[in-house]
């Protein structure tokens, strides 16, 4: 729901655009105009019946034009209101965010203004276009809302006002320019969901399983009471004969390691699963599965391949997630073919310490022999993870009901299909690859359990 505009005594806009003259041809009738217009056509159909009305019919016609000419001078003379927008600096995509507006009018009438803004057709609206009224000297605000489904730079060029006559007969159309900008990043108020839920203790609700592992392989973080079910192997003999009870160790799981996402930007990520690309998707769940693994002490890094060559070397703290944004909001999936080998290459350059390499792309069922081969220099150092997209239009080829040959072979066809990126994902596991294979939109949560799951077995 939009705010309610506010009014109230005029101040000086922080930012005022200057206005460019409209001409004549942005003028439009408005509906009583019109509705006069038609009656005195009417009339004047009579009168080609009765010439002895032709008089009076002229005479009406020189009354309507003399006060739609003084109406339009009126209005020609308004001045164009001044205009202030406000958006945030960060904008997350598929959300919806407020816009404010604030209009001050120095005008001596009051005036009745519809306004709509440049919205790009990448960005949805709500609440536009706005028809307000400002009193003279004073000021309206209101906000609406927009949900970019784009990453990148979002730029809103100007706003266009339509200006009602005095008398209610002409619209005046008016642009304002008044440049406004923000940056369309990967989905982080969802990174803000997680933080919350994590301080209530409600990951669960998000489908991520924290269980904590204790037990020997991780790293010691501190000592306790000793609690039933507790391994024996756990119990500091030590300070049990100093403290004279029984004492665990309570170990937590190894951090100051590293996570080096490996995205492919080819054309395997360009279709789209909703409003979202594939890789749209991705982007989102590298922030989520990043912040996850900020917070568990473990250092961050992006390297993208296949059209986009960018590299973001791991770092941990609180400024890594701002990095990773900035670093990746830009970045769009290409038509360049996905040469795996090629990236597993620069990546083993780049990264020198043991690391948890997680290779994001959709897996075909032509890569099960290739893949394993081009991750096989990765794979004698790091632990390697191949996230996959799965088809959703597959996935409902499957499902779809069977009335005729058509519909069919159409199912065999994704059966068969489905078969065969099993069978890579198969062999891929088989040569010492980790896999995960699952819809676009399952892939954060999917991706964050798995590293978990990861960091409480001790692989790496």
């Amino acid at each position: 729901m939009s705010v309610p505009p506010a009014e109230g005594e005029a101040a000086p806009l922080t930012a005022r655009e200057p206005t460019i003259p409209a001409p004549l041809a942005d003028l439009s009738p408005a509906r009583p105009l019109l509705l006069a217009l038609a009656a005195w056509m009417t009339v004047g159909l009579a009168a080609s019946v009765w010439p002895a009305t032709m008089g009076a019919w002229v005479a009406v016609g020189a009354g309507i034009f003399a006060i739609v000419l003084g109406d339009l001078i009126a209005l020609m003379r308004t001045p164009t209101p001044a205009m202030k927008r406000t958006l945030p600096h960060a904008l997350a995509l598929g959300e919806w965010h407020a816009v404010k507006m604030r209009l001050e009018y120095s005008g001596s009438r009051p005036l009745e203004v519809e306004l709509t803004d440049a919205v790009p057709e990448h960005v949805h609206a709500q609440g536009l276009p706005r028809t307000l009224t400002v009193s003279p000297g004073k000021w309206v605000s209101f906000e609406w809302k927009l949900r970019p489904i784009e990453r990148g730079e979002l730029r809103l060029p100007w706003v266009e006002l339509r200006l009602r006559s005095p008398l209610g007969l002409l619209r005046h159309r008016r642009r304002v320019h008044h440049q406004t900008g923000a940056r369309v990043f990967p989905n982080f108020k969802a990174v803000s969901r997680f933080a919350l839920m994590a301080v209530e203790n409600r990951v669960a609700e998000l489908g991520v399983h924290t269980r904590r592992r204790r037990g020997q392989g991780l790293e010691f973080m501190q000592l306790r009471e000793y609690r039933e079910g507790d391994p024996l192997r756990q119990i500091d003999w030590k300070a049990v004969s100093r403290r004279n009870q029984l004492i665990s160790r309570e170990y937590r799981e190894e951090q100051n390691q590293q996570v080096v996402f490996l995205l492919d930007c080819g054309r395997r990520m360009r279709p789209r699963d909703g409003e979202l690309s594939y890789f749209d998707h991705v982007l989102n769940a590298v922030l989520l599965l990043s912040y996850v693994a900020l917070r568990q002490g473990d250092a961050v890094g992006t390297f993208t391949f296949s059209g986009v060559d960018r590299w973001l070397p791991p770092r941990k703290g609180r400024g890594a997630i701002n990095v990773l944004l900035n670093g990746v909001f830009d970045i769009h999936p290409t038509t360049s073919p996905s040469d795996f080998s090629e990236a597993a290459a620069r990546i083993a350059t780049r990264v020198k310490r043991r690391a948890l390499v997680i290779l994001v792309t959709n897996l075909r069922d032509d890569d099960a022999e290739e893949l394993p081969l081009a991750l096989a220099p990765l794979r004698r150092k790091h632990l390697v993870l191949v996230a996959s997209l799965r088809e959703p239009a597959i996935e409902t080829a499957v499902d779809t009901p069977i009335h005729g040959l058509k519909e069919a072979v159409r199912v065999m066809a994704a059966h068969d299909y489905m078969g065969a990126r099993r069978r890579a994902h198969e062999l891929a596991r088989g040569r010492g690859l980790q896999t995960l294979d699952v819809l676009p939109s399952q892939l954060p949560v999917a991706l964050v359990n798995r590293y978990l799951d990861i960091k409480r077995s001790g692989l790496l």
